[in-house]
């Protein structure tokens, strides 16, 4: 249970960034290899699956993705060094690097370059990384299967009639409206402007984060 209130800044960075990975793993459906970029589950099952059937090429474009998704994840560790919540902690600095990493992969993509895949997934891992939870709650930016599970177990004590937490179930919803709506924007944006998508995305993390640092800045008390 949410141990204190959910501030805007959270509920509202949650959404962006939610909607964000939605694009991106929308991007990485679309796209030439037609696999989750922003999620690992089906890129262990595809690694196993390739390795099962011989096919080195495809088993090692599946273990890069996992290596730089992981890679994106420690990445976030050496820039914020915290696994919790909490303001002040270099969220800018993480947020520029993921908006730089994405404009790469538009770029290498663009190129028919499978570097673009690897560097997606290297934001990827590094955005759902930055915060892992938040006074109590669990917060995932990039997948939602333990948010549709968590929503699932609260609709079944709701019908029982028991209390839950009604802040962690808004906080929840909001993430999963925004990865949701990230996936139909990422959808009309590569039938339009194809790999380019990904600067939507890259734009959206690069000004939330130069908008956080500046806040952070100008809240910043006196000496």
């Amino acid at each position: 249970m949410l141990t204190k209130p959910v501030p805007l800044w959270i509920m509202a960075g949650g959404l962006l960034l939610a909607g964000a990975a939605g694009c991106v793993n929308a991007v990485g459906f679309l796209g030439a290899h037609h696999q989750a970029i922003s999620h690992l589950s089906g890129t262990v099952t595809l690694l196993g699956i390739e390795l099962a059937r011989g096919d080195g090429a495809l088993a090692l474009h599946a273990a890069a993705t996992l290596g730089c998704f992981f890679g994106g994840c420690v990445l976030s560790g050496l820039i914020i060094r915290q696994s919790t919540l909490k303001a002040g902690r270099r969220y800018g600095v993480a947020l520029a690097g993921e908006a730089a990493l994405l404009a790469a992969a538009a770029y290498f993509l663009r190129h028919g370059a499978v570097a673009g895949d690897y560097l997606a997934a290297m934001a990827c891992g590094l955005q759902n990384a930055m915060a892992t939870s938040y006074s109590g709650a669990v917060i995932r930016t990039t997948h939602m299967t333990g948010i549709i599970t968590d929503l699932g177990i609260m609709l079944g004590l709701v019908a029982r009639g028991e209390r839950i937490d009604w802040r962690r179930t808004r906080l929840y919803l909001v993430l999963l409206s925004g990865f949701f709506l990230g996936g139909v924007l990422g959808c009309y944006g590569y039938g339009a402007i194809g790999y380019d998508t990904l600067l939507v995305p890259a734009a959206v993390c690069g000004a939330t984060g130069t908008g956080y640092a500046l806040f952070k800045h100008f809240t910043r008390p006196a000496a």
